[in-house]
C-alpha cells in the first residue's frame, strides 16, 4: 500500500520548520562520535541505509551517525533539538511502512541516526528471566543468547537474522509466536531512552510489577522513534521447550482452520505456539520464484495451516498430537497433512511459510496489507474483502496468509500474471480502500504488526477516534516540542503542530 505517496513531490507543511544542517552542525556532530561512527552526504556508504525493503521509497539524509553508546546518543539529540535538525532513527532497515526514510516529506535533509554499533548484549540473568541486550542487538543473537543460557527469547520472524530490537521495539513487532507469548510490547520490562532533548530515561528495570507512575516504556514501544530513542532494553525469558511438533495440513476453508484452532486449543491449551494460515496464491508465488522447492503439500490446497506446538521435556507431546491429528482428520478439520519428523523437516515446513513474503517480493505487489480483525470474524473477513476488491478492481491477485491464531492476516494484491505492478498503480488503491474499509466495519485494525511510517499516516488519521488521535497529538507536542523525531512518521507535523 506504500505506493499510494507520491515520493516525487515534497508534501507543504505549515508546521514550524525544521532547520537545514549546515556544515558547522556537521563538525560538531561528528566530534560526538568516533570516525567509523560518521558516513557524510555523498559518501557511497550511505545508499544501502536510504533505501527500504520494497523500493518503494528512497530516504535522504544530510549526515548519518552511529553512535556507541547511549552518552554519545543524548549528545547528538540535545545539538539536534537545539538547532531543530530533522531526526531520522534506523534500526535493521527491513521496515515496511516507510518509517525509516522521508518519503518525500518537506523537510531538509535529516541527520540519520543508526544505533548498529550499540549491540551489545548487556546481561542474561536466567534467576531473573531477563536479558537485557542495546537496540543494535539483531533479534537472532539475543534468540541465540537467551538459547545459551537456556531460556526462549520468543519474538521471531523471517527477518530475526537482519532486524534489530531497537526496531522491533519502535514498531511493535509481532511475529509468529504472538499467540502464545504476545507482542514485543508484551515482551519488555523495561527500557532505556533518550528523548528528543537528549535527556535520558533510565528505566531498564527487571520488574514484572510496577505501578510507580505512568507507564513510559508502554508509550515508546511502538511510537516508532516519534517519541524518543530506544537504547536498550529489558527484556522476558521462557523457559526452553523440552519437545516440539511441528505439521502442515490442508484445510477446507478458513472456517474450518478456526475451527480446527479452537479444536487444538481445547486440548493442547497455551502449548500452541503458531498457527500461521496460507492460501493458494503464497506456495504458487514460492514454485513460480523457487524452482527448485518442493511443496511439503503436493496437491496444492487453496488452504493451508502450518501449526506448532511446544512443551516441556517428558510431557509426551508427539502421543498427543498424534491422536490429535487422528481427531482432525475425522472430524474433516484437514484433508491431508504432514508432520515434521525431525529438524530438518521442521526447518523445511517453515521455510515455505516464511518465503511467501520474498515470493510476493519478486511478483511485486501493487496494493499490500497487514490488517486485523477478531478472530470470529477471520472467515467473514476474508469473504467480504475478496468480494470488495474483486468490485472495485477485479483483475487483481490476492495473496492472503498471516498469523490467523492472533487475527492478524497479510492481505496483498497484485496485477494479473505478466503485467507490471506500475501500470496497476490505480487499482491498487481501490483495492487498498476496499481492504482497509472491510477490516474497520468488522472492527479490525488497518496497522497489526508492521507500524504506520508515513505510509499508512493519513489512513490512521481518517481511522482514528478523535479522541485518541487528539492525545497522540498532545504526546507528540510534550515529548518532541520541536517536532524533530522521526518527521511526518505516525502523524503529519501540521497535525501536530498546526500552520
Amino acid at each position: 500500500m506504500a505506493d499510494h505517496l507520491d515520493t516525487d513531490a515534497p508534501r507543504p507543511s505549515t508546521a514550524p520548520p525544521l532547520n537545514a544542517v549546515t556544515a558547522q552542525d556537521v563538525q560538531a556532530l561528528a566530534a560526538m562520535t568516533d570516525g567509523r561512527g560518521v558516513i557524510r552526504s555523498g559518501d557511497e556508504r550511505l545508499g544501502p541505509w536510504l533505501a527500504e525493503p520494497r523500493d518503494k521509497f528512497a530516504g535522504r539524509a544530510a549526515l548519518m551517525l552511529r553512535p556507541q553508546n547511549v552518552t554519545e546518543v543524548s549528545a547528538i539529540l540535545a545539538h539536534c533539538h537545539r538547532r531543530r535538525l530533522p531526526v531520522i532513527p534506523i534500526s535493521g532497515g527491513t521496515g515496511l511502512v516507510a518509517g525509516q526514510v522521508t518519503a518525500g516529506e518537506a523537510i531538509p535533509d535529516p541527520v540519520l541516526i543508526a544505533l548498529d554499533r550499540m549491540d551489545r548484549i548487556r546481561d542474561v540473568s536466567p534467576a531473573d528471566n531477563v536479558i537485557v541486550a542495546e537496540a543494535g542487538v539483531t533479534l537472532e543473537a539475543v534468540q541465540t543468547a537467551a538459547a545459551e543460557a537456556g531460556r526462549l527469547f520468543p519474538l521471531a520472524m523471517a527477518s530475526q537474522g537482519s532486524c534489530r530490537i531497537g526496531g522491533n521495539l519502535a514498531t511493535n513487532a509481532g511475529g509468529v509466536q504472538v499467540l502464545r507469548y504476545g507482542n514485543a510490547r508484551d515482551l519488555v520490562l523495561g527500557v532505556e531512552a533518550v528523548l528528543a532533548d537528549g535527556s535520558v530515561h533510565h528505566g531498564l528495570k527487571r520488574l514484572r510489577k510496577d505501578n510507580m507512575g505512568y507507564d513510559l516504556k508502554g508509550l515508546l514501544v511502538g511510537s516508532e522513534g516519534t517519541l524518543g530513542l530506544i537504547t536498550a532494553a529489558s527484556l522476558k525469558l521462557f523457559p526452553a521447550p523440552g519437545e516440539i511438533a511441528t505439521a502442515m495440513l490442508a484445510v477446507p476453508s478458513p472456517q474450518a482452520a478456526l475451527e480446527l484452532l479452537h479444536a487444538m486449543r481445547a486440548r493442547l491449551g497455551d502449548g500452541i505456539t503458531a498457527f500461521e494460515l496460507m492460501a493458494a496464491q503464497g506456495p504458487a508465488f514460492i514454485a513460480e520464484h523457487f524452482p527448485d522447492w518442493t511443496d511439503p503439500l503436493p496437491d496444492r490446497p487453496a488452504w493451508r495451516v502450518l501449526v506448532e506446538v511446544t512443551g516441556p521435556a517428558g510431557s509426551g507431546l508427539d502421543a498427543r498430537a498424534e491422536a490429535l491429528m487422528e481427531e482432525i482428520f475425522a472430524d474433516g478439520l484437514a484433508t491431508d497433512g504432514v508432520v515434521a519428523a525431525s529438524e530438518a523437516q521442521r526447518r523445511a515446513l517453515w521455510w515455505t511459510r516464511e518465503t511467501v513474503p520474498e515470493a510476493n517480493r519478486k511478483t511485486g505487489a501493487v496494493s499490500s496489507h497487514d490488517v486485523s480483525v477478531p478472530l470470529s470474524k477471520i472467515p467473514a473477513y476474508i469473504e467480504q474483502a475478496a468480494a470488495a476488491v474483486a468490485e472495485v478492481a477485479p483483475q487483481l491477485r490476492i495473496n492472503c496468509f498471516g498469523h490467523v491464531g492472533d487475527g492478524n492476516l497479510h492481505y496483498n494484491l497484485f496485477p494479473p500474471a505478466g503485467a507490471r505492478p506500475t501500470d496497476w498503480k490505480q487499482a491498487g488503491r481501490a483495492g487498498r480502500e476496499a481492504v482497509h474499509r472491510t477490516a474497520l466495519a468488522l472492527g479490525g485494525s488497518i496497522a497489526a504488526e508492521h507500524g504506520i511510517g508515513r505510509a499508512k499516516r493519513d489512513a490512521l488519521a481518517a481511522a482514528l477516534d478523535p479522541a485518541k488521535l487528539a492525545a497522540m497529538r498532545a504526546i507528540k507536542r510534550a515529548l518532541d516540542p520541536h517536532g524533530i523525531l522521526n518527521p511526518g512518521a505516525v502523524l503529519t507535523r501540521e497535525g501536530v503542530y498546526g500552520g
